[in-house]
């Protein structure tokens, strides 16, 4: 078992790379074209293989060379519904334990589960052998919640996020009940190649939603902290009002690896550094939105 494991993921990993090359040609030639449409010269870089690569373009014609990667790690999110399980780090306070089942809440198909004495290497493998297709853990600070782990199963990516602002429900003035009816998703300024890759992550949380929900998630970036919302709505269309009912948190996306929890040495697709942070207005998810 665990070779065959370790054979898929090498043959994954085979899969991934030629991707990367396959996505890197595509860019080059998109160069190439648009300085020949637009009557520029062409990029110093690639003035080398201008005319081997002007000759795939001519070949290609008008086909589509947009890339549908086969091995995509969400190929099959809107064809099946996600199987979610969520649990916590050992020994958890108990406002982290009321935390955890007010996020259970917000997703559905998720299983909320007592970590125990629990290993991560067996908690994945558990995972995994139950078709589960993304594990959360929750962690805390003094009875705080102060981070959350989303771990895309079997092959990854994972991504690291710290909890800031955290709000409960029964914190929340006239707060509503919880409906389980699938939601409705808003991402806004989710602009970048990282913001669509965090895009990418959090909504294949969720199932495919019906046209009727009156249930609305809400993930709002500003200076890369993305804020969530949970509400419900109703009235008529002409007259429609929003109620919150929570929880409410802030998100800071920190790293993304594209291996799972248990695995120490894989590579690190994105990772937030201490000399980011020196640079003023410099933003990685979406754009400054406080410019005018």
């Amino acid at each position: 078992m665990i070779r065959r494991q370790a054979r898929l993921r090498r043959e994954y990993l085979y899969r991934k790379g030629l991707e990367e090359q396959e996505r890197a040609t595509a860019e080059r030639k998109a160069a190439i074209k648009s300085a020949v449409e637009d009557g520029k010269k062409i990029p110093t870089e690639l003035k080398k293989d201008a005319v081997a690569l002007q000759k795939q373009i001519d070949l290609d014609g008008a086909a589509d060379t947009t890339l549908n990667s086969v091995d995509d790690e969400y190929l099959y999110a809107g064809v099946r519904n996600p199987k979610l399980v969520l649990t916590t780090s050992h020994g958890p306070s108990s406002r982290l334990k009321q935390f955890a089942k007010e996020v259970r809440l917000i997703l559905p198909n998720c299983q909320r589960l007592n970590r125990g004495h629990f290993v991560l290497k067996d908690l994945v493998e558990a995972c995994k052998s139950n078709d589960v297709t993304d594990l959360i853990i929750l962690h805390e600070h003094r009875g705080v919640p102060d981070g959350m782990v989303i771990c895309h199963l079997p092959y990854g990516p994972t991504a690291y996020f710290s909890l800031s602002n955290v709000v409960m429900r029964h914190d929340i003035p006239n707060v509503g009940p919880v409906q389980e009816i699938y939601p409705h998703l808003v991402f806004h300024n989710f602009t970048t190649k990282l913001g669509k890759r965090l895009e990418s992550i959090l909504k294949h949380l969720f199932p495919v939603p019906k046209e009727g929900s009156k249930r609305v998630i809400s993930f709002v970036n500003s200076e890369d902290y993305v804020s969530f919302r949970h509400h419900v709505w109703t009235g008529p269309n002409s007259n429609i009002e929003l109620s919150e009912v929570g929880p409410r948190f802030e998100m800071k996306l920190y790293e993304i690896k594209q291996g799972t929890l248990e695995q120490g040495y894989v590579n690190t697709e994105w990772k937030l550094r201490p000399f980011m942070n020196t640079a003023r207005k410099r933003y990685f998810i979406g754009e400054d939105e406080t410019e005018d």
